[in-house]
């Protein structure tokens, strides 16, 4: 038995020893796989373990063009050269010995460079005596109350307070130009480019930054871009601004873009057609993802998209007709001003409209301002004013007031009035031009009757009428009948053009003066935008149709050729508002009422239009107001009386292709005047039609000349 247990023990060691080798062989295996691990793959994955941020960056594209309907460019994008900075995580000391090494290679304009940013350099510069500008009392004290970083930020305080003007006259025209370099690289956002310097970029400038990029982290020399305008002023309220590159996003919509994917620095349309076709033109942006470590270092840059530049714009505008008007107007304007014998006429505007679309073929406004440095008057580009301001307009309403009165049974077509003052007591006579006697519906539109308008304003609001005795009306019944019949016809209400901050003009308090119904029903108590007019007699022209008004023709794919369309993404279709509620015997009525007008002796017009070719028609306006502009304060609590000239009319009369406005606010005062809207509007009509007719012709010698050639081709 002893033997056996013995024999046995013997086996223990043995097997005890076999299991420590194998102990000892796993442990050198895994300290040789650590090795491996932390030696040999521990940079690469202490980088992996170390990512913790993808960041996209969006880089902005050049926006898109805008041409006319013929095809010329109007607005285009001119390349320039740039210098950009864009910080991957660096500290203020490395980037103060950047802008220090770029600003020896660069000239950078340092107007824009603050006191405070003086301070916090000259702070940066000379640190020991900056901390001497706090006394250990100041400090002692505020420690009594804040402590952290709220305590550094009080000494700071005490700090920039203590720095002296002789201080800063310490620093040189060179730390000047560093510190504005400085400004630029932190006015960035992280991993975004920021502009250093965009404007007058030499191309010596351009090349050795080019040269020393390894020398300057963070910056990089690129093509920027800025808007240029073919046409000069020619329209440019009208076309809008873009913000640069020192603005930015507008605060007032920064919510608004940063949730649309835009960086806080980067341009965008902000007025007019910029502002309102910026989801179109602003185009899409380049977009790539930096990877980042903890440290905010780049790791690796993946490109996820590329940029494509904006979508071009084709306006409805005619630039060769535009430039022409704004002539006409210029011309006009100031032979106007020098008749009129007062200084309150400043300005003037035409609308071109084709009265079956709705497209704008001419948007043209001019003012004629003083200069304040020099006290010398200018005219300038007041396009605008055709949609930002609203006048008394006169009798070029009348054809509403005519509908008016057949829509609500007052009057029917062939209503004879006598046309002789209107006498209401304790009220001045109303009357028309001169005593017309009898007229009808047709005759009243043609010698601008105001007696007719009146005598049906009073059946509308269901008055009755006896010489020299009071006028009771029901003048709210009056007021909203006719207010909601010159709607329709886009009287009083927004016309719906793509355009911002359109007026809707102004809506006059009647309280309880029947005179005032009288006054509305000729045009001379609500007030309206010369937009207004346009799409007003464009409804007369085609019939009842009041068509939306638009500037865009076409929006388009962008090409690289700058003179050339691309193809259609979305083309503007005519949209009709609303259909006047009349029947087409009524409006034929007022058309025959315009024709007269224009081209039958005895009408407004006619000594302007009558022999004219292109057969048209319309209506003119003499409205007396009170003057309401830029000298009004100079007047008081009572303004002068003025006379606003209107006039609207569309050709030919029997086939309508172009509608027309013309508004000449402030004309004249007094019995000293003039027709400036007669000769706008003559000269403006004149000068449409020969741009057609030599347009015509052009396209006949290009067709003549495509047969002769073909001819000689088959002979040869």
């Amino acid at each position: 038995m002893n033997k056996k247990k013995k024999k046995k023990k013997s086996h223990v060691p043995f097997r005890l020893n076999i299991l420590f080798f194998i102990v000892f062989l796993l442990f050198s295996v895994l300290v040789l796989r650590l090795g491996v691990v932390q030696i040999v793959y521990g940079d690469d994955y202490r980088r992996e373990i170390e990512r913790t941020e993808d960041i996209t960056v969006n880089n902005p594209v050049p926006r898109g063009k805008m041409f006319d309907r013929t095809g010329k460019v109007i607005v285009d994008n001119t390349p320039q050269n740039a210098i950009t900075y864009t910080n991957r995580g660096a500290k203020q000391d490395e980037m103060i010995q950047v802008a220090a090494k770029l600003a020896k290679l660069i000239d950078k304009d340092t107007s824009k460079v603050q006191e405070r940013d003086k301070k916090d350099y000259w702070i940066y510069l000379n640190p020991e005596r900056a901390d001497e500008k706090v006394s250990q009392k100041e400090k002692d004290k505020l420690k009594e109350k804040f402590e952290g970083k709220e305590l550094d930020k009080e000494i700071y305080r005490l700090t920039l307070e203590g720095i002296t003007e002789k201080d800063l006259n310490e620093l040189t025209k060179d730390d000047l130009e560093i510190i504005a370099i400085y400004r630029e690289f932190i006015s960035g956002y992280a991993l975004t480019p920021q502009i250093v310097k965009n404007k007058n970029v030499t191309p010596e400038e351009f090349a050795v930054v080019s040269e020393n990029l390894q020398l300057l982290p963070g910056v990089d020399t690129t093509t920027d871009w800025e808007r240029a305008y073919s046409f000069g002023s020619t329209l440019r309220s009208v076309l809008g601004k873009v913000t640069d590159s020192d603005e930015g996003l507008p605060a007032e919509q920064l919510d608004y873009y940063l949730a649309r994917d835009y960086s806080r620095n980067e341009r965008v349309g902000k007025s007019y057609i910029e502002m309102q076709y910026e989801d179109v033109l602003h185009g899409q942006k380049a977009k790539v993802k930096n990877v980042t470590d903890k440290s905010g270092n780049v790791l690796e840059t993946i490109p996820i998209t590329e940029g494509k530049r904006g979508m071009d714009l084709v306006l409805s505008i005619d630039m060769d007709l535009q430039v022409a008007v704004e002539k006409v107007l210029e011309e006009e304007l100031k032979d106007a001003k020098a008749k009129a014998g007062t200084g309150l006429l400043d300005r003037a505007y035409v609308v071109l409209m084709d009265p079956h679309t709705g497209e704008i073929l001419t948007m043209a406004g001019k003012r004629i301002v003083k200069d304040e440095k020099t006290g010398k008057s200018e005219m300038q580009d007041d396009a605008l004013g055709n949609i930002t301001t609203s006048y008394n307009v006169g009798s070029a309403i009348k054809g509403a007031t005519i509908i008016t009165g057949y829509k609500t049974g007052v009057i029917k077509p062939g209503t004879t009035f006598y046309d002789t003052p209107i006498l209401i007591s304790r009220t001045p006579p109303k009357k028309s031009w001169k005593n017309l006697g009898s007229v009808n519906d047709i005759n009243a539109l043609k010698y601008s009757s105001n007696v007719y308008m009146f005598l049906t304003a009073i059946r509308i609001g269901e008055g009755t009428y006896i010489p020299n005795a009071p006028l009771p009306l029901k003048l709210d019944k009056g007021f909203t009948t006719f207010r909601d019949s010159f709607a329709q016809f886009g009287l009083g209400v927004r016309t719906g053009i793509d355009l911002p901050n359109e007026t809707i003009g102004y809506k006059g308090n009647y309280g309880n003066f029947p005179g005032l119904l009288l006054d509305l029903s000729i045009g001379q108590f609500d007030t309206y935008s010369n937009m207004q007019l346009a799409q007003y007699v464009s409804t007369i022209a085609n019939g009842g149709n009041r068509m939306e008004p638009h500037m865009v023709k076409e929006i388009r794919e962008p090409l690289l050729d700058n003179h050339e369309f691309g193809p259609i993404v979305q083309e503007i279709q005519p949209k009709v508002l609303n259909h006047v509620d009349a029947e087409d015997e009524w409006f034929k009525r007022v058309q025959e009422g315009f024709r007269r007008v224009y081209q039958e002796p005895g009408g407004t017009a006619y000594a302007y239009f009558g022999s004219k070719e292109y057969k048209p028609a319309g209506k003119t306006g003499t409205a007396q107001a009170f003057y309401d502009g830029p000298e009004r304060k100079k007047f008081g609590k009572e303004p002068p009386e003025v006379i606003n000239l209107t006039l609207v009319g569309y050709a030919p009369a029997e086939n309508p292709e172009i509608a027309m406005a013309v508004l000449v606010p402030w004309a004249y005062q007094g019995g000293k005047g003039h027709s400036a809207n007669l000769t706008i509007g003559q000269r403006v009509m004149d000068t449409y039609f020969e741009l057609k007719k030599q347009r015509q012709m052009g396209n006949k010698d290009i067709e003549n000349n495509s047969v002769e050639e073909s001819v000689q081709e088959n002979g040869q």
